[in-house]
């Protein structure tokens, strides 16, 4: 079926009319009088939640039951659109009106509005003629209720050919919260930016180690605790953001490059609870989000053997261990070369991702046929993971 027949059959299935007396699931006798717009948005969360448990249950039978089965979530904590005029009236500059289920009834409830918040919108969101107010969001957070207002901004992407573009390769890391390299199509490196947030990760670690301290003395649920330990990583991955777009903007970059990190499936080692916090998709969204506002491009590329091979491209780095004045030295941020030369891995990662960048970009100007003869006559060309800064 289409979305709309599948609503209206899931309408036929629940709500009781003249022509239809007696539906299979009276609707109206757990939710009287409701608003066609939030029934209609609740038949929709219910359709899109089966679908996509469906389709991966499915996926999961295809690939031979490996991995935990999904399962289909009940409670789903979706907040209902409030569409103007239906439910939502705007009745003064911090006065507006909206329809909630209040004493057994739908009502219209007068909402008074924070002066504070008014104020921002107008400055940063009103303001720019380009920008258009769309419906507000119902939210809770915690025991409170709050208005989200959502704008759509118009934004056009310059078309700069991939001779004259200046990219900024991001590698984001646990040791590192970010290292940044602005660079050129002919491989010319500009700047370079370590971004590394020590002190908040200090107090990361000291709220860890208070959690596991409870833990340790019968106290399963934390959840005081682990709030603290999620605002501080949210913190951290926000910082995080904000330092990759003051340098992208510095810069007049034209587009932002990620590595896309799939890290599902269980963690495993000594290091499994800082993989589980890092907050690489928060990051990676943020920076996408004000990127886009900017007019800056966002792209991604495979993250196979970004870290492992040298962007001198002589093969492979040893991590960890390395020779300094005769005596062995270890840390992991530092990699040695197979030609003895010692650098910092995660620049070298972002060597590396920025020349993948500009390999895949360049190899898409020219036509697959004379393309691929090359490639296998030629030995140099590798394949197109093997492919490092220098070669």
């Amino acid at each position: 079926m289409s979305g709309k027949e599948r609503n209206n059959y899931m309408e036929h299935l629940t709500l009781q009319t003249k022509k239809n007396p007696e539906p299979a699931y009276d609707f109206n006798q757990c939710a009287y009088k409701m608003p066609a717009y939030l029934r209609r948005t609740a038949i929709q969360e219910a359709l899109g939640a089966y679908s996509s448990y469906a389709s991966n249950h499915e996926n999961w039978v295809n690939n031979g039951k490996q991995g935990k089965e999904p399962k289909l979530t009940y409670e789903r904590n979706a907040m209902p659109t409030l569409y103007k005029g239906n439910m939502f009236i705007r009745t003064g500059s911090d006065t507006v009106r909206v329809k909630v289920y209040h004493r057994k009834d739908w009502v219209w409830l007068d909402v008074l509005l924070c002066k504070q918040d008014v104020k921002y919108i107008e400055k940063h969101c009103l303001s720019d003629p380009n920008t258009v107010q769309k419906n507000p969001k119902l939210k809770k957070c915690g025991k409170c209720w709050y208005l989200v207002f959502p704008f759509a901004k118009a934004v056009t992407f310059e078309d700069v050919a991939i001779e004259d573009r200046t990219i900024c390769a991001i590698d984001l890391g646990i040791n590192q919260n970010a290292v940044c390299s602005i660079m050129q199509s002919d491989g010319t490196v500009v700047a370079r930016k370590f971004i590394n947030f020590a002190t908040e990760k200090d107090h990361l670690y000291k709220a860890l180690g208070r959690q596991k301290k409870a833990q340790q003395h019968g106290n399963r649920k934390t959840p005081v605790l682990w709030k603290r330990v999620n605002d501080i990583n949210q913190d951290i991955s926000r910082k995080t953001a904000k330092g990759i777009m003051d340098f992208a903007i510095l810069y007049n970059v034209d587009v932002i490059v990620f590595e896309y990190l799939d890290t599902n499936g269980k963690k495993r080692g000594s290091k499994k609870q800082r993989l589980q916090l890092w907050r690489k998709r928060e990051i990676q969204r943020i920076v996408e989000h004000h990127a886009h506002k900017c007019g800056i491009r966002v792209s991604r590329i495979c993250a196979w053997g970004t870290s492992a091979l040298a962007f001198d491209g002589f093969g492979k780095v040893e991590r960890g261990t390395y020779m300094q004045d005769g005596k062995e030295k270890y840390n992991y941020s530092i990699c040695v070369f197979p030609n003895g030369k010692i650098y910092h891995c995660d620049l070298n990662a972002s060597y590396n991702i920025g020349a993948r960048y500009f390999i895949r970009e360049l190899l898409k100007s020219e036509s697959v046929m004379t393309r691929l003869p090359a490639e296998a006559n030629d030995l140099r060309y590798g394949t197109g993971t093997t492919r490092t800064y220098l070669r």
